[in-house]
């Protein structure tokens, strides 16, 4: 089979285009503007899932025989899954290329991504991470992305959608650090009445035996005074 100089080139323009038209759910991708071989993904962990409410960074390095030889995979954002930085070890990847059949696309590459990432199956670059870690993770890859210049330039809407969800997020801690405040102050108040009803209960309880006591000296003496016999 012949192999054009331009055939990368030519098939990702189409796969970009089909991207484009027939978006898969959870995966966006673009690729450089400098140079078609290397793309950017950005990931949105499904719900249900440990990685629900995350965001995750990588890229997808082509060879110039793309279709006929496999793309290098790397996932850049922390998630518990996968190593970062590091080639990823896929039937979809370079590192299996007698598994890779030339009909698939980007979409194809970036849905089995997903579906193996929701896996537990290990691979070399995969990590064993708690769902706990994971969901951490999750939380905090909002975060980690907006230092990362690539993603910032690659994807300025998902910064604004980031921006916007942690500004939510700080107005929610904050209301929450305000409640528990006032939980607080009112234990404290709640404990000052009693601890000042406890006291003037026992101030009331004191006077009350007091007073018995001294009506019981009196009574006492009347007792005395009427018994003695008068001389």
């Amino acid at each position: 089979m012949s192999r054009k100089p331009n055939s990368a080139t030519s098939r990702l323009k189409q796969d970009y285009l089909r991207l484009k038209r027939d978006p898969i759910p959870f995966v966006i991708a673009e690729p450089l503007p400098s140079n078609i071989l290397e793309w950017h993904y950005v990931m949105f962990g499904p719900d249900s899932s440990p990685y629900q409410g995350g965001i995750y960074h990588g890229k997808l390095v082509f060879p110039r025989e793309f279709p006929f030889k496999p793309p290098s995979i790397y996932m850049i954002t922390p998630n518990g899954r996968f190593k970062t930085n590091t080639r990823l070890c896929l039937s979809i990847s370079d590192f299996h290329p007698d598994m890779w059949n030339p009909a698939w696309s980007v979409s194809t590459i970036l849905t089995g991504l997903l579906s193996f990432m929701l896996e537990t199956s290990p691979t070399l670059g995969s990590l064993e991470t708690s769902e706990e870690e994971k969901r951490q993770l999750a939380y905090r890859s909002l975060s980690h992305n907006l230092s990362d210049a690539q993603f910032c330039d690659q994807f300025p809407h998902v910064v604004e959608d980031i921006k916007a969800e942690l500004c939510r997020r700080e107005k929610l801690e904050e209301e929450v650090r305000k409640k528990q405040e006032e939980n607080r102050l009112n234990g404290l108040n709640t404990s000052n009445t009693a601890d000042t009803s406890s006291s003037s209960l026992q101030s009331l309880i004191s006077n009350l035996v007091m007073l018995l006591g001294l009506l019981a000296f009196i009574m006492a003496v009347k007792y005395v005074v009427t018994t003695t016999p008068m001389e």
